[in-house]
Order: C-alpha cells, then sequence, then structure tokens
C-alpha cells in the first residue's frame, strides 16, 4: 500500500483513507479487503475479467490483478480524472512495472466510468469505488 499513497503519508498503513489529491482518497484497508473478498469468487474463472471504476491511486486494480493473474485473467481501470489514471500508471510502476507489461497487463484508461469498458467487457467483477452522482 507505500506505494499508493501520497508521499507524504506517515502512516500508510493505517486502517484509515487517505488523501490522493484531486479531492480524492485511497480507501481504508479494511474496505478494500471486503471487495477483495466479495469479488474474489467471480474471479476464479480461466481468462476472467474485472474492472475497476474509479481506480484513483492504483491500488485495487494490482490487488485485483494478484487475484486474477494466475487464471490469466485481465484487469481493466479506469477514471474520469486524467491526473488520477497517470497516478495510477506511476504507482504501479513504482510498485512492480511487470503489472503494466506483456498480455495480461493492467490496462488504465481516463473514461467515464458510468459508460464502463464495453469493448472489453462482459465483465466477471466490476468494482466502483468512485462517488457517484446518483
Amino acid at each position: 500500500r507505500a506505494c499508493y499513497v501520497s508521499a507524504k503519508s506517515e502512516t500508510p498503513y493505517a486502517d484509515a483513507p487517505s488523501a490522493i489529491g484531486f479531492e480524492a482518497t485511497i480507501s481504508a484497508p479494511h474496505m478494500h479487503a471486503m471487495a477483495l473478498e466479495l469479488l474474489a469468487p467471480a474471479l476464479c474463472s480461466p481468462s476472467c475479467l474485472a474492472l475497476d471504476v474509479g481506480c484513483g491511486s492504483g491500488y485495487l486494480a494490482a490487488c485485483l490483478h494478484r487475484l486474477v493473474e494466475e487464471q490469466n485473467g485481465r484487469v481493466f481501470a479506469v477514471d474520469y480524472l486524467e491526473p488520477l489514471t497517470d497516478l495510477t500508471i506511476a504507482n504501479l510502476t513504482r510498485d512492480n512495472p511487470r503489472l503494466l507489461e506483456g498480455p495480461r497487463a493492467i490496462q488504465v484508461a481516463t473514461r467515464d466510468g458510468w459508460h464502463g469498458w464495453p469493448e472489453h467487457g462482459p465483465f466477471d467483477a466490476i468494482h466502483v469505488g468512485a462517488a457517484a452522482a446518483s
């Protein structure tokens, strides 16, 4: 998680949200754990696909990748703010550049999460971690 919080954070493993800029936060670790526990059963099939809407810092996309990599699955991550998708790519690179390489690389795009990413679906699991107006 330390690769995905602000460099200014003195407590990257505290069980609390942490600001990442652009009025966004990385969720508390217990929230990520809960989401992963709920999504895991849907990500057990070969070539499973996961979509992370509101990818923010990229942390959950990295966790999802670790869940699906043994099944040759793929993760797609979107955020509507380009600075956050840039942050996701930078953080994934800092954590492990391999997450962004090869045919099973995490795909990151700046796009409206309300519309998903239909050209890569249907998805076996969709995580929506972003605030929604309605």
